[in-house]
């Protein structure tokens, strides 16, 4: 694919992991192709292996997926063995929903469903830490008061790593460990198609204790998706700049 107009047209690619045969990228995928970066996609589940080493890569997304990262089946396991590459070579690493808690687990820490089987389905605020709030400082935005959720399972944070923001039902929201990795338990990636196609073809889901309905939800991108695309476009570029100079060891 060629460069977008004024980048560099050598960028090195990200690695994008997804769980399902139509999934996308989304948004996150457009504005790593905006910044030079083709998109390396794998899909595990159906056979794509996963690199030894991430030196020819800028980094690595993992996405979410309707499975949990307790669950037995094999490609899950080794996408969550596989987290060790980005972590000892200091790569940029990005989990998202699902990718969020398979490097919680990774790290040791515990995946779980919410004690009385609530989910966050929608927009819920977003409150960051001290950490977090000095993290805002080092990208130069701030974060989104309320993000879009679409989950049952939590995680705790891992020793060691630190806590950027934190929420009601689920605590852990946000978190990064080591200099390049990150989890985030909300969903930046999804568009106005994705919402609606995801509570179209999944509406069961929007009646579990906590979810918010459709129309809720539509409304709540209106009043919030400004501010994300803002914090996305910002955190994009800190992230990727955390790569240069990563060791490939």
């Amino acid at each position: 694919m060629s460069a977008a107009p004024g980048r560099a047209p050598d960028r090195k690619p990200v690695l994008i992991v997804l769980h399902q045969e139509l999934s996308t990228p989304g948004r996150v995928g457009r504005l790593l192709q905006e910044r030079g970066h083709p998109l390396d996609v794998r899909r595990p589940r159906y056979g794509d292996p996963l690199p030894p080493t991430l030196a020819a890569h800028a980094g690595a997304v993992i996405f979410g997926g309707p499975m949990s990262a307790n669950d037995p089946d094999a490609f899950l396991r080794r996408e969550i063995d596989w987290i060790a590459v980005p972590l000892a070579e200091r790569k940029p690493y990005l989990g998202l929903c699902l990718g969020a808690r398979m490097l919680a687990k990774c790290c040791g820490a515990s995946v779980q469903a919410h004690p009385e089987g609530r989910a966050e389905i929608g927009y819920y605020p977003l409150v960051p830490t001290e950490a977090g709030r000095g993290f805002a400082r080092e990208i130069g935005q701030a974060w989104p008061s309320h993000v879009y959720h679409w989950h049952r399972e939590g995680f705790t944070c891992p020793a060691g790593a630190e806590m950027l923001a934190t929420g009601d039902d689920f605590p852990t929201q946000a978190i990064r460990v080591g200099p390049a990795a990150f989890g985030l338990q909300f969903h930046p990636e999804v568009t106005h198609a994705m919402l609606c196609r995801w509570t179209v073809r999944a509406a069961e889901r929007l009646a579990l204790p906590g979810a918010q309905d459709r129309v809720r939800q539509i409304e709540g991108r209106y009043m919030h998706d400004p501010q994300m695309v803002r914090w996305l476009d910002a955190f994009l570029d800190h992230w990727l700049a955390l790569g240069d100079g990563a060791s490939s060891a």
